[in-house]
């Protein structure tokens, strides 16, 4: 994962360059990721915002953490899609329906 467009360019970088090898890369462009994306309130006082985004990331812990279901691998339904219709993991069919492969399109 790189935060910021800046570390998405050395990371890219380094893929090209075969210096590292990813199979999926997420760039988060949101200072502070997600917890300061644009979807949040706006921190009228700048000097508050590492507070404030330490504050709203130790509340979603705290959710995460008194979920009764934290882990999708575990969900009794998800079981139930792969047990009845699914299949194994990662496996053909899994793998048909479930995975997107993405191909260079030309501009319209």
């Amino acid at each position: 994962m790189a935060h910021g467009t800046a570390n998405a360019g050395k990371l890219l970088d380094k893929v090209r360059n075969v210096e590292a090898d990813y199979h999926f890369i997420e760039v988060m462009g949101c200072p502070g990721g997600c917890i300061n994306g644009g979807g949040q309130p706006i921190i009228i006082d700048k000097e508050k915002t590492e507070e404030v985004c330490r504050k709203r990331a130790q509340g979603l812990y705290t959710m995460d953490a008194e979920m009764p279901l934290r882990k999708s691998h575990k969900n009794p339904e998800i079981k139930a899609l792969y047990d009845e219709y699914l299949g194994e993991a990662n496996g053909h069919k899994a793998h048909h329906l479930l995975h997107t492969h993405y191909v260079k399109r030309e501009r319209v």
